[in-house]
Formats: C-alpha cells, sequence, structure tokens
C-alpha cells in the first residue's frame, strides 16, 4: 500500500512541473501528512470563521474553541493535513505546536460587520509572515461575481507570485457572490465550475470551492450544459464536473463543508459524493470545531476512512 501511495503523490506532483522544488516540496509536506498521507487526498481543519463570522456565532456552540490552541490539537488529534487560519491564531500557537501539522496562514479576511452586497476582503498578513510562521502555504479568498473582484485578482496574483518565489503552497478559496449573482446562484454548477477555473488560472495549488448544487444561473451557460447534456442529477456528478473543469483533475480541488449540519450522516454522505466525483477531500470547519472534540474527532475519521485512510 505504500509503494501505490508514494506512486499517486507523485502523480499529483507531476502535474506541478512548472513550479520551483519548494513549492513541490511543501505540497508534498501536505499530501503526506496525517492519517490521508500518501492516499492523494486530503481533509484541512480552516478556522478563519471568528473572522469571517464573529466569535459568539463560531466559538459559543463549543466554548473550548474560543481557546487558538484547540484547533490545532484538533487538527493534530483528528490527524489532518493541514490547519489554515488568519495571523492571531496561528501566532498563538505555531511556537507550541512546531512541526506537528503543516499549517497554512489565511492572508486574506473579510467580516459581516456591514450588509454589503458586493464583498471585499482585506489582506491582513503576509509571505514573511507565513515564512516566519513555519507554513507550507498561504490561503486567500476570492468572490468571482462580486464588484470589486478585479483589485482582489490583482491582488491574488501578486501575493501567489511573491509566495511562490519563496516556495509557498497557494491555497485559493473560490467563493461567487456579490449583486449580479442570486442568492442560489452563488453555488449553481455553472458558477461553481467557472469560480474553480478562475482560481486556477490565477496560479492556485489547491482550490477550494462550495459544494454545488444542480441550478443552472446563467442563460449562456444554462444552453451550453442542456445542449451537450453535461451530467448534473447527482452530486457526485456535479463533483465531477468541478473537478474537470479545473483543467481536467490537474489541479487539487476540495470541498467546504459549510454551515453547521448537526446531521453527521449527511456529512458523510456528502464525503462519499466527493470521492465518487473524483474530488481530492474536504476542508471542514465549523462542522468539526462547533462539535466537542470527541465527536469532531470521530466525524473527521469517518471521513477520511471513506477517503482511503486506513481504519484505526
Amino acid at each position: 500500500m505504500l509503494e501505490l501511495a508514494t506512486d499517486r503523490v507523485a502523480e499529483i506532483l507531476d502535474w506541478y512541473r512548472g513550479n520551483n522544488p519548494g513549492v513541490l516540496t511543501n505540497l508534498a509536506r501536505i499530501l503526506n501528512h496525517g492519517r490521508l498521507a500518501g492516499t492523494g487526498r486530503v481533509v484541512i481543519l480552516p478556522v478563519d470563521q471568528g473572522f469571517e463570522h464573529g466569535p459568539a456565532r463560531s466559538f459559543a456552540p463549543n466554548p473550548p474553541a474560543y481557546d487558538p490552541r484547540y484547533h490545532f490539537r484538533l487538527a493534530i488529534r483528528a490527524g489532518c493535513n493541514a490547519y489554515a487560519a488568519p495571523l492571531g491564531f496561528l501566532e498563538a500557537g505555531a511556537t507550541e505546536f512546531a512541526g506537528q501539522i503543516p499549517l497554512i496562514l489565511k492572508v486574506n479576511n473579510h467580516d459581516v460587520l456591514q450588509d454589503e452586497r458586493d464583498p471585499l476582503g482585506a489582506q491582513t498578513s503576509s509571505v514573511a509572515d507565513a515564512l516566519r510562521l513555519g507554513c507550507v502555504g498561504i490561503g486567500y479568498t476570492i468572490y468571482p461575481g462580486t464588484a470589486e473582484r478585479r483589485l482582489q485578482y490583482e491582488q491574488l496574483a501578486e501575493v501567489a507570485r511573491q509566495a511562490k518565489e519563496v516556495g509557498l503552497v497557494v491555497v485559493v478559496w473560490s467563493y461567487p457572490r456579490g449583486s449580479g449573482l442570486s442568492k442560489e446562484g452563488e453555488t449553481a454548477l455553472d458558477v461553481t465550475a467557472y469560480a474553480a477555473q478562475i482560481a486556477a488560472q490565477l496560479g492556485a495549488h489547491i482550490v477550494k470551492v462550495k459544494l454545488p448544487s444542480a441550478h443552472l444561473e446563467q442563460d449562456a451557460a444554462r444552453k451550453v450544459y442542456e445542449k451537450q447534456g453535461v451530467p448534473r442529477e447527482t452530486l457526485a456528478e456535479r463533483v465531477h464536473h468541478v473537478v474537470q473543469s479545473t483543467f481536467d483533475g490537474r489541479r487539487l480541488v476540495i470541498f467546504s463543508g459549510g454551515a453547521m449540519n448537526e446531521n453527521d450522516e449527511g456529512l458523510l454522505s456528502e464525503a462519499q459524493a466527493i470521492r465518487d466525483g473524483g474530488g481530492f477531500g474536504s476542508i471542514v470547519g465549523r462542522n468539526a470545531f462547533q462539535r466537542n472534540e470527541d465527536h469532531a474527532v470521530r466525524l473527521l475519521g469517518q471521513m477520511m476512512e471513506i477517503y482511503g485512510a486506513p481504519p484505526v
């Protein structure tokens, strides 16, 4: 099994041949860490919600999660491939947990203190911070469809260039939002696939998107989907199309765990669809840290086993 797993990681790294050895090394560190090491699939714990949604909305359901160190321990205990968070949370634990799990610094963030139809994040940390904290990569959120997307694309292009120069992996959260999209359109299949393509074109090594619905938002796209008979009835079919739209599966595409869902079976069913559709795994935040620690570790472990991790 180890030889086959190593071959899979080597195959994935070959997709990124245009990058320098530092990027490939850090990407390999993610792929070879935790319970899914060597399988080519990943489960990442992201905890940017304190900034993105506010502390009570994020951590009150499980008060130990107010402590930044809690999330390091959870990611390590569960056997995640990596842990991603903004500057403050990583600074609060990077020394204590140095070397125990690959870290991804979320370098831009967005708050909800204003009711805005066209969101725009702010760059809140830097590539230099990521290096100082020993991170393997940086994370950045773009909002395809927002009025100021050009600014985001240009800022991402620059920070991604800086990251790659020093060997860091670039992870892009690509979340369609804005006044030009309906609420249903934010997770429409055509829009989600487009958002994944945009992230890959902007140089992302790992692309994070939400699970797509069967809805088609754009009239011009709908005509093509219907004429070409693009399958979209099942979640696995929709995942397959998003992965296909991301360089025919030659970029790692992972899917958000979404808002808190108390139904474990529903989350595990989604993981099965991601696996069956050729997705590369999950990035699960609230559905992990809003459960108590033992429950979260058990749930993440079940997800990892669906993705190919050996049972404990």
